[in-house]
């Protein structure tokens, strides 16, 4: 029997797990397909406090993986694939394991959103991409296409103007969405063009991708961009396919809480990307992993008919 089981290995599942282990609860993390989640994918986290110089986004998540760990907490590398919330204790299952907890911390975060267009899921791996951290060695001296207007999509590119030729950012509106300071970058550096009022309408390759067709929203024109690779940041979508039917999710499918983190289900707190829509950043996941945490410890006192201890933290 576990006392909390914290699903999600990014910046608000490894925060649950320090203040869950601090408070004695022995958590068991299991971290998902990839350990640190989208975070750990950022090539540089600039506005997380106590970085003046920004740091790499998988240092990041590393660094508070073994903070986690000094604390007590389990890692566990496996995926769950099963999470059944209508019984108490709540059962969790994995690849590998069976689990049952008194309380559960959700930070399953978001994927990346795709673009839904032919071409695009038969060449993943072979030339569409959704991690500039990842693959962007893999285009040393070649051209690539970025596709979105975001701090993600522009932050990316620059990042990627480390290795590729020219970099290609499409945007479908004629302004970036991106932070001012971001943006100055892109339009500073000689390796970045800007695609203005663009789609992409097929990716196009025969064993790797040779190039993207992007039609102009405003006059309907069709060209094609000869690249190497795509990199998409169009937005996200929430890991929340486990929880359908148990849990009450938002229209858009992202978990409903309070500003204490609990769902609808008492001894289930979400945390992170999964459930904050207004501001995805490492310091609003941090934030809401400590009090998932707090509340879990919370839950389990008054389940055990304890008082709450008035902690000084």
């Amino acid at each position: 029997m576990e006392e909390v089981v914290i699903i999600g290995s990014g910046p608000a599942g490894l925060t649950a797990a320090i203040y869950a282990g601090r408070s004695q609860l022995s958590p068991l993390l299991i971290t998902g397909n990839a350990l640190g989640g989208q975070a750990a994918t950022t090539s540089e986290v600039e506005n997380y406090p106590g970085f003046p110089d920004g740091i790499g986004g998988m240092e990041l998540t590393q660094l508070m993986q073994q903070q986690a760990e000094r604390f007590g907490t389990r890692v566990q590398m496996d995926e769950v694939v099963e999470a059944n919330l209508r019984q108490h204790p709540f059962v969790i299952k994995t690849y590998g394991a069976t689990y049952e907890t008194k309380s559960l911390i959700i930070a399953t975060g978001v994927s990346p959103r795709l673009l839904g267009v032919p071409g695009e899921d038969l060449f993943k791996g072979r030339g569409v991409s959704f991690c500039a951290t990842c693959d962007g060695f893999f285009y040393k001296d070649k051209v690539v296409a970025v596709v979105g207007g975001g701090d993600a999509a522009v932050e990316e590119a620059i990042y990627l103007t480390r290795f590729a030729s020219k970099v290609y950012v499409i945007h479908r509106r004629n302004r970036l969405r991106a932070q001012k300071v971001v943006q100055q970058r892109a339009f500073e550096n000689d390796k970045i063009e800007l695609v203005w009022d663009s789609v992409v309408a097929e990716v196009l390759g025969q064993q790797t991708v040779t190039g993207v067709r992007i039609k102009n929203v405003k006059n309907g024109e069709e060209s094609t961009l000869a690249v190497d690779g795509m990199f998409t940041y169009v937005g996200t979508v929430p890991n929340t396919r486990l929880f359908e039917g148990q849990l009450e999710l938002d229209e858009r499918g992202y978990i409903t809480t309070d500003h204490r983190m609990h769902t609808s289900v008492p001894g289930v707190f979400a945390a992170g990307d999964v459930q904050e829509r207004a501001l995805r950043q490492v310091a609003t996941a941090v934030g809401s992993g400590a009090i998932a945490a707090m509340e879990a410890e919370k839950f389990i006192a008054e389940l055990e008919g304890q008082a709450y201890p008035d902690r000084q933290w």
